[in-house]
């Protein structure tokens, strides 16, 4: 595969810190595009002095800004990128390498959680679909809100040799402020009883369980541990919000009925 024929794509609020070890890491004059939702740092600066094309545009949702970056995309391939990976060398050959015939390519994605690569669990060498047609790329909304989007292609993916590797979460608080943003958002497009939370609870133990001994998350340690537990918490957080909202609603609409001024006067 020619490398002019390939537009690596990233979207970008307010990645100056990690945009320029992203960039550099591309192979030698590789076309990137980034879409910018109008950050107040210097990312937009760092992004054109690493040579990418730079797009400002509001945002709306992940999985709506990937697809109008696709949308821009000259080049028969693109790679989607995110602004916290990095192409490993392996990978970059192995992108140079790829048959622009096939359908589609994956790639291993090596998460790296407070300094660590994870060697088990759910966020261990998890495979992610990235070098696609881009007039065959679709972009699928696996979550509420436009979130955990994916790219999606009719067609059979083949690997590629190396690795992305992934900065995910360098610190603790960096963790649950994306936990406490994401949940949020994903509870307020969706409805909850009670009885789906504490069903919700039950399934998370058990995931926390299966992630630690099926998927050996105890291999790293407490990393392992924590992991295990927040990602089986999430679901819990995002139905119980979903639920004190619904509540809350039903709450106010009780109060309203009820209120002197609704009342019909005889």
């Amino acid at each position: 595969m020619e490398l002019r024929d390939i537009t690596f794509v990233i979207l970008t609020f307010n990645e100056a810190k990690r945009l320029g070890p992203t960039l550099a890491a591309l192979p030698a004059a590789a076309k990137a595009f980034v879409l910018d939702a109008f950050s107040l740092d210097d990312t937009v600066a760092i992004a054109q002095a690493n040579g990418a094309q730079v797009e400002q545009r509001a945002w709306s949702s992940f999985a709506e800004a990937r697809r109008y970056a696709i949308s821009r995309v000259t080049t028969p391939w693109l790679f989607m990128l995110d602004a916290d990976e990095l192409v490993t060398p392996a990978l970059a050959t192995a992108i140079l390498e790829a048959d622009p015939h096939a359908d589609g390519y994956r790639c291993t994605r090596l998460n790296r959680f407070c300094g660590r690569i994870m060697l088990g669990g759910a966020w261990a060498q998890e495979t992610v679909l990235r070098l696609v047609p881009t007039a065959n790329a679709q972009v699928v909304a696996q979550a509420a809100g436009g979130l955990h989007e994916a790219l999606s292609i009719s067609g059979e993916s083949r690997m590629l040799a190396g690795a992305l590797e992934h900065d995910s979460y360098p610190t603790l608080a960096s963790y649950w402020e994306k936990f406490h943003r994401y949940t949020t958002i994903e509870a307020e497009h969706q409805e909850a009883s009670l009885l789906t939370v504490l069903g919700v609870i039950t399934l998370a133990l058990l995931r926390a369980a299966w992630q630690l001994l099926y998927r050996q998350g105890y291999r790293d340690g407490w990393r392992g541990f924590f992991v295990a537990y927040a990602n089986a918490a999430y679901q819990v957080r995002v139905k119980l919000l979903a639920w004190r909202r619904g509540s809350q609603r039903r709450a106010d609409r009780r109060r309203e009925t009820q209120s002197p001024s609704n009342k019909t006067k005889t």
